[in-house]
């Protein structure tokens, strides 16, 4: 796989990843009070935009996307199970997710850092714009803490 497509599928793995967990999350908090839960449904929403994006890049270019295994898929999801019966405050839940944000925004960075003379500009600026998404996620959960 070359390094644009390379890539493009660190952006499909985070967005794949990222919305098996806000889903389990607002499953989760579907009974409860939390106003969290709109930030989240929004949050989910870009992540599913961008896996629909990139989704179309990897299949132009017959790419079989990376797809979350299960086991991690499971695992992830009992973590927020976890976390959300330990405390479902609002602030405790906007710590968890940044935390998750912060992991996929140093992926993403190292795969710029890593390929930045060998990337077309497309890819960069899609890269860019996923972070800034990223960062942009951060800036509205810390609302919550």
């Amino acid at each position: 796989m070359n390094e644009n497509l390379e890539v493009i599928n660190q952006i499909y793995k985070d967005s794949d990843a990222s919305i098996s967990s806000l889903n389990a999350l607002l499953n989760d908090l579907k009974e409860k009070d939390n106003k969290i839960k709109e930030t989240v449904h929004n949050i989910l929403k870009g992540y599913e935009r961008y896996l629909k994006e990139v989704e179309k890049i990897l299949k132009k270019e017959n790419v079989v996307p990376e797809k979350m295994k299960m086991i991690p898929k499971m695992m992830a999801k009992m973590g927020v199970d976890k976390e959300v019966k330990k405390d479902n405050s609002d602030a405790s839940i906007a710590g968890m997710l940044i935390q998750g944000i912060q992991m996929g925004e140093l992926d993403i960075e190292k795969k710029l850092k890593q390929y930045e003379k060998a990337l077309d500009h497309k890819t960069v600026k899609l890269a860019k714009e996923f972070r800034e998404f990223q960062e942009k996620n951060i800036e509205q959960l810390k609302k919550h803490l």
